[in-house]
């Protein structure tokens, strides 16, 4: 599965919009991330704990997004977008979200083909072997 955070793919063709997707988590820190994560704050630089938990986050709401796309039939995402939030003081709200579409790879000597996509269309000529 192809996800950008362009309006298109060079090299592909969008067949098919199949509207917005997205994934959320809410997350807070545990008492001991808070805790230690209180006494790195006052020297100054990152905070790890929160780091983390930030990282941790993306990649899960990153995986639901991708999860209602494949739902939907699409092997691309364009226009992914990360929104974050806070909720209340203890909370951290985490959205990625983007639009799924079904995109085709131009072939070689195609106008607006590129290295990538034209392997990519001389692979799915091959059964068994369609974009993922």
């Amino acid at each position: 599965m192809l996800i950008v955070t362009t309006n298109d793919i060079p090299g592909y063709r969008i067949d098919a919009v199949l509207g917005e997707v997205m994934g959320m988590t809410v997350r807070s820190a545990n008492l001991g991330a808070n805790f230690v994560a209180s006494f790195r704050a006052m020297g100054g630089g990152e905070v790890k704990e929160y780091t983390t938990l930030v990282y941790e986050s993306r990649q899960q709401v990153m995986d639901r997004m991708w999860e209602q796309a494949i739902q939907r039939g699409a092997n691309a995402i364009v226009g992914m977008r990360f929104d974050t939030g806070d909720i209340a003081q203890a909370f951290s709200e985490v959205c990625a979200y983007g639009t799924a579409v079904v995109v085709r790879p131009l072939p070689a000597g195609q106008l607006g083909s590129t290295p990538q996509s034209a392997a990519q269309a001389e692979a799915d000529t091959t059964p068994g072997q369609m974009l993922r």
